[in-house]
């Protein structure tokens, strides 16, 4: 799923970069598996996507993998990157601890893409779509 090869080492990217691109893994994963699922109307994808990629969510989904231990020590790194990287602004609807939460979270995601560990993606998305639906 690469246009062009990088010119740069992309497992140094900056924690922002990897929340950028996670937030776009995540959104394709969800999205994906929304449809396969059977839901294709345009606005109930919406509505049930933003029970998976909402700030709040990613934040819930990323409390819970730490909690059950289901992240490796490199992981939980990469998501502390994420979490303590400054951005600059917060969203207006989610306040700063949840938005680092979720920024870390996506790190995590995008940093996976970037190493082409597509196998411990599913994983991690698999167990997120199941955290995710409990809380529902």
């Amino acid at each position: 799923m690469k246009i062009i090869d990088a010119n740069t080492d992309l497992t140094q990217l900056n924690a922002l970069a990897l929340a950028y691109m996670g937030d776009s893994v995540l959104d394709m994963y969800v999205r994906y598996y929304l449809i396969a699922k059977g839901t294709v109307r345009p606005h109930r994808l919406h509505v049930e996507a933003t029970k998976y990629v909402s700030a709040k969510s990613q934040a819930y989904i990323m409390g819970k993998l730490i909690e059950e231990g289901f992240l490796t020590d490199d992981e939980i790194a990469v998501f502390k990157r994420g979490r303590n990287a400054k951005s600059g602004s917060v969203p207006k609807n989610t306040d700063l601890h949840t938005y680092r939460y979720s920024t870390g979270f996506e790190a995590m995601l995008g940093y996976h893409y970037f190493q082409g560990e597509h196998d411990r993606l599913d994983e991690i998305m698999k167990k997120a779509v199941v955290i995710a639906e409990t809380r529902s």
